[in-house]
């Protein structure tokens, strides 16, 4: 048996996984978020990494490792937006929400979303420290965006929206009225790559 858990609380992964038809459950990271890369590839690869992580030394510690031939995945999954030489994550407060909008309005920036699988399986490593069995990959979205006013962006973000959004902003939302169009994966700019996802566990023989 496979089991699948999302080291997530996002409502937008879990409604994305959800569509897969995978019978999982939700164990959210908690921890500090701890960057030492640069480029926003590295960055959320990186992030996705310590979700994953962290969620399955809690796994380990409170269940132990799998029995006979199940195994258990682990998702992690990080999204960034990056324009330019700027890397935009959620929004501190709603100026910063408008400055990070009045930025990517009438421009084209680009989406990743890194993802890390953890699998642990009763002949598999008990920790992190003893090389877990790891997959990790990056999604990239181009998103270009129509021109918006300043009396539009602070319309938008008095919704309440971006307020948890990397780059102050949800494509799937009322900030769709601004979105001119998309190069890449839909999903990815939602907030996990669902096809990518998908294709990783079918080419391990992952999907029970």
């Amino acid at each position: 048996m496979i089991k699948y858990i999302l080291a997530s609380g996002s409502p937008r992964r879990k409604e994305l996984l959800e569509q897969m038809e995978l019978p999982f459950e939700i164990s959210s990271a908690h921890g500090d978020e701890i960057v030492t890369k640069e480029l926003p590839w590295e960055i959320v690869e990186e992030l996705s990494y310590q979700k994953a992580a962290e969620v399955a030394e809690r796994y380990v510690k409170e269940n132990g490792a799998p029995e006979g031939d199940d195994i258990t995945v682990i998702i992690g999954a990080d999204t960034i937006v990056a324009y330019g030489k700027e890397i935009m994550g959620k929004p501190k407060d709603t100026e910063d929400a408008v400055r990070m909008l009045t930025a990517l309005q009438n421009n084209t920036h680009q989406v990743y979303t890194g993802v890390t699988l953890v699998l642990l399986s009763a002949d598999g490593n008990l920790s992190k420290d003893d090389a877990w069995d790891t997959v990790t990959f990056h999604e990239k979205t181009d998103v270009s965006m129509y021109p918006m006013s300043p009396l539009q962006v602070k319309a938008y973000v008095a919704t309440g929206e971006p307020a948890d959004k990397a780059g102050a902003y949800a494509i799937q939302g009322k900030c769709a009225a601004y979105i001119k169009g998309i190069n890449g994966d839909y999903n990815n700019v939602v907030g996990l790559p669902v096809a990518r996802l998908m294709q990783e566990l079918f080419s391990r023989n992952l999907i029970g």
